[in-house]
């Protein structure tokens, strides 16, 4: 019944500046995504690697493994929500945000949500399962870095920062009658504050049926086999540079505390952030910068540009209505 009545809706075309503006916006953000890759590899040197293509492909599975975790998770919320869609389409519609990863504060990832309008979503019901999927990321992995956090001195202000701000939130999420602040909200004159702030209520008004005992869990467990696979494949590339010169626990502890520092960096992708903090931890358990900076820019060629590269085919393959 909600799919017949949206298709009226569907069927109505989208203004000429509309459709100008989206093309546009996604040439100037893939061409920022170019320059950037550009200027990452223009600095690998692969020799110390060749012989570790193994672990390259090791990686790059490990890297999969993380996608696919985080659909199940993104498929467990949309069933939360009441829909029960079709794998492949959940898989296209969720990989597809990473296109747009690089964004500040991976935002631009909420761009899945007009995929699921036409089902019946509505943005606010994406965004505050984007809103919870963001946050138990950033949790999971701060409890990856408190693995290591002995070793890490210099680096427990970004985590307690980290944890504080992922505590007051769920706190936020969890405490407050947010239907109760939208309808109070709808009382009052309609202005462009009063309607930002009502459309962040809404989204943790929405948030807040996700942080049930049971689904919290599954989503913060997910979130720990996901990240924890990238941060094996970094063990596995410092192995090939230089076997057993940085533990399991270092690499997750490097791995996690330069995401982490990245994400509140709140640059785009962290770019730049988070590949300083890990090539110095890497330079910190032994590695020459030159190691340093081959293993940093290959994880991240396995991660970041990988997810950049799956997520704009993802968007080439959602054009095609038999995937919608």
């Amino acid at each position: 019944m909600v799919q017949n009545a949206l298709d009226p809706v569907a069927a109505v075309a989208v203004p000429l500046w509309r459709r100008v503006l989206t093309y546009g916006l996604l040439v100037a953000f893939a061409v920022w995504c170019v320059v950037g890759f550009r200027r990452d590899i223009a600095q690998i040197d692969l020799a110390p690697l060749a012989s570790g293509w193994m672990a390259i492909a090791a990686a790059t599975v490990l890297s999969l493994w993380n996608y696919a975790l985080r659909v199940v998770r993104w498929r467990l919320y949309l069933n939360r929500l009441g829909h029960v869609l079709p794998w492949r389409f959940v898989a296209l519609t969720f990989m597809s945000g990473f296109a747009f990863t690089l964004s500040p504060g991976k935002l631009g990832e909420m761009v899945r949500g007009r995929y699921y309008q036409p089902k019946g979503i509505s943005m606010t019901q994406v965004t505050g399962a984007f809103f919870v999927e963001r946050l138990l990321d950033l949790l999971a992995m701060i409890v990856l870095a408190s693995a290591v956090l002995a070793e890490l001195q210099s680096y427990q202000s970004f985590l307690w920062l980290a944890l504080a701000l992922v505590a007051s939130l769920l706190a936020a999420v969890a405490l407050v009658p947010w239907p109760l602040v939208v309808g109070r909200l709808d009382q009052r004159p309609h202005g462009a504050l009063v309607k930002a702030i009502r459309t962040v209520a809404n989204m943790l008004a929405n948030a807040k049926q996700f942080l049930s005992p049971g689904i919290l869990a599954s989503g913060l467990m997910l979130g720990l086999l996901a990240w924890g696979a990238e941060a094996v494949g970094l063990k596995l590339l410092a192995d090939a540079v230089a076997p057993d010169r940085i533990s399991l626990l270092g690499a997750v502890g490097a791995y996690s505390i330069a995401i982490i520092v990245g994400a509140l960096s709140f640059l785009p992708g962290g770019l730049g952030s988070t590949e300083t903090v890990m090539t110095a931890l890497l330079v910190a358990h032994g590695y020459s910068l030159a190691q340093a900076i081959l293993l940093t820019l290959v994880c991240r060629l396995l991660t970041l540009w990988l997810a950049v590269l799956i997520g704009w085919i993802c968007v080439w393959c959602l054009r095609d209505p038999g995937n919608l």
